[in-house]
Parts: C-alpha cells; structure tokens; sequence
C-alpha cells in the first residue's frame, strides 16, 4: 500500500477520511501545477482541448450502456445513443472505412477485443519484439500471452529502426501464421506493408496494425494508410497523436465474411462492460476537430520532431536514424549509454521539468536499465511551440544531459519558457486554458 501520500501529509497526526480526501486534492493540484510548469516529452501522451474535456466531466461519466446503439440493456441511453452513432459515424469519415468500434477503454483494451475476435489459444502470430519498439501488449507477457498465442518476432534492421523486409518475408512463409500483426510503441518510419502483402496474400494470415502511437498521424494522412495497403483491423489509442481521452478504437474496411461480427463481440461481452460514455463523447469532439484541423497539427508535429532531432544531432548527441532524417513520425530515439543509460538520463530531465521516458533499444537486454530515452512532439506542439521551440528544449536537455547543469537551474528556466505555452491550439475554442484548472483554497 502507499502509505507514503498519508504520512507524508500528516506526519505528526492520524488522519481523517475528510483530511484524506483534502489531501488528494491538494495533491492533484500540485500536478496539475507541475505539468504547467514543465516540457512534457512523453510520446503516449497529449491534452484534450476545452470541448473534450467539457464533455469528460460532464454526467455522461455517471452512467452506464451496455450493447450497442438502440440494442442496450440499459435505460438511459437516449443521447449516448445519439453521440455513439455520431462518433462512429466521424470516424469512418476520418479513417475511410466502413466498419468502427469506439466502445474499447484503451489502446490495450482494443488489442485485447482484436485478439479475441481473430486469434485462439496456440495460435501462431508475428510481431515486432519489445527491444525493437513492440507494444508489451504485443508480447507473451501481455495482451498476446493473456490469450494464448504464441509470438514470433520479426527480424528487426537496426540501423533504420525497422522490420527488416527480407528476414520478415521469410519469417512469415516459415512460421506462416494465423495473425501478422504490425505496430511498435517506438515508430520513427512507416511499416513497410506494401513490400510484405504478396507474402501476406501467399500465406493467407488475418492482418492486424496497432496505430495506437500514429493513428492521428494517419487520420491526417501524414503517415502511411493500413487499410489501403490492404489490412484488416488497425486498433489504436485515442491520446498520443489524436489527442483525444484515455480510450480506444478499432477499424476495419476489410469485409472478411464474420470479421466484424466477431470484433464486435470481441469488445462487448469480450472486454468490456460499460465503456466509459463520457470519453466516446470527448473522442467524437476530438474527431470533429480532427477532420478540421488534423492535417496542420499532424504538419506541425512532425515538423517538430525533426527540428528537435536536428537539433539535438548537432549538439553532438546520438539520436538515432540521422540518415534516413531521424523520423517521419511524431517520435525520435536517443542512445545515452554514454551518459549512464536512459534510466538515469530520464530521472536527471525529471529533475529539471523535462518529461521524457527510457526506452529498450534494439540492442538492449535489461528492460529496467535501458540504453535510450524516447521524446515525442505531439503535446509540445499542441500547445503552440514550434521548430525554433525545439531548438530552446534541445539546448535544455544538452545541458542537463551532456553538461550536467544543476537541474534546479535548468528547472527555473524551464519554467520561464514555459509561461508561453499554456493554451490548447488546433481545436474549437482555441486559446483557452490548457490547465485552467481550479486551485484548492479552503477545506472540504
């Protein structure tokens, strides 16, 4: 148990549910606080503009809908119907496809109902591995091994942070799969789908992409389509480059006989019950604002990330793929091995209100000490910055990492940079408060 919040509160004292509650409260600001006053890095993050969040904390949150549009098992449901159908409705606009779920809670939540619709216990599915960039939910010790199958992973090209075409090819014709499955958690480059179908096509294995880290990259063809490259199911998470809420989805254009059936069962009664109305609601907003203003922000994102690779690149620091441009995506890679390894690299940056993550490199095997740190531009650029922005975090980060500036000073300037940069942009009611939130000032 955490006890440490309660102690750390009240030393001195025993206390109350009330104080216990306060103290959440107080807590919760002061993040609220820590996140305005930082440089948030974290490539499976972003923020909802005023409208999503508006409809996250709306009544819908208090309610439950079980089923599908007009076949609940639940009263109550007059507008969730209404706004599931239009949710759905977007998303088929945005993504091109006849077929939509958005019911999933999460990008893992999605897998899971994808995994039961299309794999069974000791079924054969390939994948990326988790030290090439893989999702853990794509690994035997998640999602996948929850279900049974069993994984074998693509041979992986270092240098351009990649499936390597040729040893896939032979991989997939050798263990010739029921699930060829696509998507990393680390994705500098587009998958090279179009060099894989014809050995797809020979095998005749179901398809499956998770975009959960580019959907909105793709929403805004900016990035690679799937379902035109002739996928089955793509599922994703709806908060990293759409920046929608915490929840997920999953598509299809396929028209396999029973494959849509067989997702929808996979999501309900599969993996979830009630499915979190207030974030369907918040995700069809997101989606509105998407089809208007998707294609500059997905623009701006990755311009982003090159400027800050680039920049980064020539203060001397390893990013990598610099010959192939860093990335087409809204992430890049760093190898600080040479500064004690991404762990301590990334808790130096925390120090300082710079928030990045470690990451497994290709080359790694110790998943707690792993040699990279992983940046993404989504949420930077979400809140206005821009390419002579990236220029200002690379000098931060070199200094604290490369230096060994005091992070306490790098911490203030931080701060200072960053009370430019407290509006949502690229939504309805642009301009407002990205952490407008209220503070605490009284007891319960």
């Amino acid at each position: 148990m955490h006890n440490f919040l309660i102690y750390d509160c009240f030393p001195d004292i025993v206390p109350s549910p009330r104080e216990i509650a306060q103290s959440i409260r107080t807590i919760t600001r002061k993040h609220n606080q820590w996140f305005k006053d930082s440089i948030p890095l974290i490539a499976s993050e972003n923020v909802m503009s005023p409208a999503a969040r508006e409809a996250m904390n709306s009544d819908l949150h208090n309610r439950y809908a079980e089923g599908l549009p007009g076949k609940r098992y639940y009263q109550g449901n007059i507008f969730v119907d209404e706004i599931e159908v239009i949710c759905e409705d977007l998303a088929k606009e945005v993504f091109g496809c006849r077929f939509v779920d958005v019911r999933p809670t999460s990008g893992t939540v999605s897998n899971l109902a994808v995994l039961m619709a299309i794999a069974k216990p000791r079924d054969k599915m390939t994948t990326v591995a988790l030290s090439d960039g893989g999702h853990i939910s794509h690994a035997k010790i998640g999602a996948t091994g929850l279900r049974g199958v069993k994984t074998f992973n693509y041979p992986f090209d270092e240098k351009s942070m990649n499936i390597d075409v040729a040893g896939a090819r032979k991989l997939i014709r050798e263990v010739k799969p029921r699930v060829a499955l696509f998507g990393q958690s680390v994705y500098l480059f587009p998958t090279p789908l179009d060099e894989l179908r014809d050995v797809i096509e020979e095998v005749g294995c179901t398809t499956w992409y998770d975009a959960a880290h580019v959907l909105g990259l793709i929403a805004a063809k900016r990035f690679q389509d799937p379902l035109r490259q002739g996928i089955d199911v793509v599922s994703g998470s709806t908060h990293k480059t759409l920046p929608g809420p915490q929840h997920g989805m999953i598509l299809s254009d396929s028209g396999k006989d029973g494959l849509e059936s067989s997702l929808r069962r996979g999501v309900f009664p599969g993996v979830t019950s009630n499915h979190h109305l207030q974030s369907v609601a918040a995700l069809a907003i997101t989606l509105a604002e998407t089809k208007e203003f998707g294609e500059a922000y997905a623009d701006q994102t990755i311009r982003n990330a090159k400027a800050l690779a680039q920049s980064l690149h020539t203060r001397g620091m390893d990013v990598l793929c610099e010959h192939l441009g860093f990335t087409e995506s809204h992430t890049l890679v760093l190898d600080v091995e040479e500064f004690q390894g991404g762990a301590k690299v990334a808790k130096a940056l925390e120090k300082a209100n710079i928030i990045a993550n470690k990451n497994l490199l290709p080359w790694d095997s110790n998943p707690v000490r792993p040699s990279g740190i992983r940046l993404g531009s989504q949420e930077v650029t979400r809140i206005g910055m821009k390419e002579g922005d990236m220029d200002v975090i690379a000098e931060l980060i070199h200094q604290v990492v490369a230096k060994g500036a005091d992070p306490d000073v790098i911490r203030n300037e931080v701060i200072e940079f960053k009370k430019g940069f407290t509006k949502v942009h690229y939504c309805y009611f642009e301009g407002e408060e990205a952490y407008d939130y209220p503070s605490f000032d009284g007891d319960l």
